[in-house]
């Protein structure tokens, strides 16, 4: 795949990056580039690599799937402009 000067301003454009003209062609090898390495990366024979998350293996700390109210209602409540009985108040809105 390669990468006209059209599509380098396009590219810009939609990334909002200032380019001037003098750019476009330095920009246009530069991802001409990359994507040739991109090509060169789907050229590595992958069959039987295991899909990896970490380069060590890891597991994540899990916690007990307790339900609670957080303990800190007084807090939550505090920071809303109506409260009535332990809940927020809102405006009717159907009648």
């Amino acid at each position: 795949m390669s990468v006209d000067q059209a599509t380098v301003r396009r590219v810009a454009h939609l990334a909002r990056i200032a380019v001037t003209e003098d750019e476009v062609a330095h920009l246009q090898g530069e991802l001409n580039a990359i994507l040739a390495f991109v090509e060169q990366l789907g050229e590595v024979d992958t069959d039987g690599v295991e899909p990896m998350t970490s380069v060590i293996p890891m597991t994540l700390p899990l916690r007990a799937d307790v339900v609670s109210d957080g303990f800190y209602a007084e807090r939550v409540l505090a920071n809303a402009p109506a409260s009535e009985d332990g809940f927020f108040a809102v405006p009717k809105v159907v009648e």
